[in-house]
């Protein structure tokens, strides 16, 4: 017997010897305690005397909760599918977590886009922008679809209807202060919202199609969640994806757009706004979240690993990176941006982000009188007319844009190949996902050296590629038959040169590649199967309950990830900041030239995989 199992039946037995009474009262009590998440704990331990925003996820009666809830003061904002968003008094956390049908009271944590990265400037003054259409950066052409048909939902600050996106916005609907998709004209005080819309689907009108998005023929649905400084609060987001979620047939949205999110708090598992994303994409969207931009100590500049934004940490989303394409559209000499988030993600240790997409100085329209537009003149851009109403920004929220624009012309690209109409015959979320990771281009750093995959995930998106597999995979094909009607080579030619698929997807407790990975319609690909905990990443890593991996490039001396964010050789980041030769940190804990973790993982020197997989032929 191991030692777990020991333990296991010790503590099975001294509960038995307690007898029924004693069991009865024990479940009872387990039963009407609800989680709290860090914050929650925090905010209760240190001001006790004053009030919190929760989020309360119930399995009971919400009308009954909600009247209990009042009769305590709590001022109640919005109520969910199966929770409620409240302010109330720090003291009464500790009854709220024992009222029946209460399963977990988590923050109402404020939401933002990723920082503002700043827009350098060449020595003549212009910026320097994306070298390229962003389309051609990409990989796709002019005779390549441009979305027609597919919608795709921008939850953000809005979206302002200026001339590019003029005729692109379907439906608009604003849940800030307190609304539940309040139907208005489409807005953006703040500006980052019509950036986003701008790269998924703006046409370029004001540019001579120079600064067209990667789908101009989407439509857009604009669902405003921040205001006009571009803050927000995590309860309004939720509202903003199950109203997505529940009508995404009648609005047209196949595709959601999320360039936002907060630290993560609480496991995917209990936190909120993940399980809103996980539902979105068990309903059919294909969810796409920027990874974050705290991949960098921005004190000390050292290179932090763990900073996943949630909801970026949902497994089902297809998380995203930020590229920098160097100012050319080779796309091998792309690096990763100093910003970009890296995982693992806190808590749960999942292998995030996905992959990267070009991120850095991406111009699209700017919103007139906007705070962006207004704040940083810097970052404006002239346009063919003489005006100046395009921006540059930086930022995983750009990356994720592009990304959404391309899913959306692989769905066209799909339902073209195969006569399909509807979201009834799409491919989805997870076999887009899987497509994109199988024709990723893997990236290396300014030294040559392969970037590790929790650094660029899978690598840099290829549309020329996630449209050959698009056009070759018909999903109508019965689960685990053959699919592909064509065949498919594993590299693409960019501009002469011919540069190879990553060929590789991760899910469950293995990594798979080669040419026979997408050949069938895997029941993996399926819209209600969750890519697993347990997750085996390159020749290795393995990571879930137990982390261990052997011979591979230090990416830096000791790094260590768990509740906080670890840079460089000795720096844990987070609340608390610790460095030296030597440094514990909680229970289990220990790490300087050689790391300890909790009971069963002692590893040394090399921490970080570099996995030698591509290149170009």
């Amino acid at each position: 017997m191991t030692f777990t199992h020991a333990r296991t039946a010790l503590a099975v037995a001294a509960l038995l010897l307690q007898g029924p009474a004693a069991i009865a009262a024990n479940q009872s009590a387990q039963k009407h305690l609800a989680h709290s998440d860090r914050r929650v704990a925090e905010i209760e331990a240190s001001a006790p005397d004053g009030t919190v925003r929760v989020i309360v996820r119930s399995n009971g009666d919400l009308a009954k909760l909600l009247k209990l809830l009042k009769t305590r003061g709590g001022k109640v904002s919005r109520t969910f599918r199966r929770g409620i968003s409240l302010e109330l008094s720090a003291k009464d956390l500790a009854w709220l977590r024992e009222q029946p049908g209460v399963e977990l009271v988590s923050i109402d944590a404020p939401v933002a886009t990723a920082p503002l990265e700043a827009t350098p400037l060449d020595a003549s003054g212009a910026h320097d922008a994306q070298p390229s259409e962003l389309r051609t950066l990409i990989g796709l052409t002019d005779d390549d679809p441009t979305g027609q048909g597919v919608g795709v939902a921008i939850i953000d600050s809005g979206i302002a209807p200026g001339a590019d996106l003029a005729g692109r916005i379907s439906a608009f609907y604003d849940f800030t202060n307190g609304r539940n998709g309040v139907p208005t004209a489409p807005n953006d005080g703040f500006g980052h919202g019509t950036h986003v819309a701008g790269l998924v689907a703006g046409t370029g009108a004001m540019s001579n199609g120079r600064y067209a998005g990667v789908a101009p023929s989407a439509h857009l649905i604009g669902l405003k969640v921040l205001d006009s400084t571009g803050a927000g609060s995590t309860s309004d987001v939720i509202a903003a994806v199950e109203f997505a979620t529940a009508n995404h047939v009648a609005l047209g949205i196949d595709v959601l757009n999320v360039s936002l999110g907060h630290p993560p708090y609480e496991s995917a598992k209990t936190d909120p706004l993940v399980l809103a994303i996980e539902a979105a994409s068990h309903s059919g969207l294909v969810v796409v979240v920027s990874a974050g931009n705290v991949g960098q100590n921005p004190q000390t500049q050292e290179i932090g690993y763990g900073g996943i934004l949630s909801p970026a940490n949902a497994p089902s989303a297809l998380s995203v990176a930020s590229a920098k394409s160097m100012g050319t559209v080779d796309p091998t000499d792309d690096l990763i941006a100093n910003y970009s988030s890296r995982g693992p993600t806190w808590i749960d240790g999942f292998a995030k982000p996905d992959f990267a997409a070009p991120g850095q100085n991406l111009v699209a329209p700017a919103a007139p009188n906007g705070f962006l537009a207004t704040t940083y003149p810097s970052l404006l851009v002239s346009d063919s007319y003489g005006g100046q109403r395009y921006m540059a920004l930086s930022g995983t929220s750009m990356a994720a844009a592009v990304e959404s624009g391309l899913v959306a012309v692989a769905l066209e690209a799909s339902r073209d190949a195969f006569g399909h109409s509807g979201k009834a015959h799409d491919l989805t979320s997870n076999a887009v996902k899987a497509f994109t990771e199988y024709s990723a281009i893997t990236l290396h750093d300014a030294n040559g050296v392969v970037y590790d995959r929790l650094t660029q995930g899978s690598g840099r998106v290829n549309g020329a590629g996630v449209l050959s597999l698009a056009r070759s995979a018909d999903p109508n094909t019965p689960v685990m038959q053959p699919w592909l009607t064509t065949s498919v080579v594993p590299y693409t030619d960019f501009a002469g040169t011919l540069v190879d698929w990553s060929q590789n997807i991760v899910w469950g407790e293995n990594i798979v590649w080669g040419e026979g990975l997408i050949s069938t319609n895997n029941i993996v690909w399926g819209e209600n199967i969750v890519w697993g905990e347990n997750i085996v990443w390159g020749e290795n890593i393995v990571w879930g309950e137990n982390i261990v991996w052997g011979e591979s490039t230090v990416k830096s001396e000791n790094i260590v990830w768990g509740e906080n964010i670890v840079w460089g050789e000795n720096i844990v980041w987070g609340e608390n900041i610790v460095w030296g030769e030597n440094i514990v940190w909680g229970e289990n804990i220990v790490w300087g030239e050689n790391i300890v973790w909790g009971e069963n993982i002692v590893w040394g020197e090399s921490v970080l995989p570099v996995v030698r997989n591509g290149g170009t032929k």
